[in-house]
């Protein structure tokens, strides 16, 4: 049986999508602009510049495709990798896209998160898996992240 411990909750800013239509379905570069990370062992802010890469797929899916840099309350400059998927119905993502506060019960928001750390108090970071529910506001991103034991 695979066991969990909380590892932080993570509140991200974002920006608008710039969208790129392409072969392979509709391609959104999500800027982020900053945020907060709160957890027992890992605490900071987002540093602006990190995105979310997305492709929507024909089905309708989120293909996700994170990169952030966190900076730790005590100045330690970590890199965060999301990959995951979300989906709902084209309704549901409307009225979230919109600005709606709508229940993440409603939409699948799931993802797997690696970390790139410097040696030192975080570089356990460098040998977990966490992996994380998420949801999506019109322009904010909340994920509660678990380390899997």
């Amino acid at each position: 049986m695979i066991e969990l411990r909380p590892l932080f909750e993570l509140e991200a800013n974002v920006d608008p999508p710039q969208t790129i239509e392409g072969p392979l379905g509709k391609r959104l570069f999500i800027p982020v602009t900053g945020g907060t990370v709160c957890g027992d062992r890992i605490a900071g802010i987002l540093q602006p510049g990190g995105s979310d890469f997305q492709l929507i797929r024909a089905d309708g899916v989120a293909e996700l495709d994170v990169r952030v840099t966190i900076l730790t309350d005590d100045g330690v400059t970590i890199q965060l990798k999301g990959h995951g998927i979300r989906h709902t119905s084209p309704q549901v993502f409307a009225r979230i896209i919109s600005g709606e506060e709508v229940d993440p019960s409603e939409y699948y928001f799931r993802e797997a998160l690696y970390f790139e750390a410097p040696t030192g108090k975080y570089d356990w970071l460098n040998r977990i898996i966490a992996i994380a529910k998420g949801g999506r506001r019109k322009s904010r991103v909340f994920i509660d992240a678990y380390e899997v034991l």
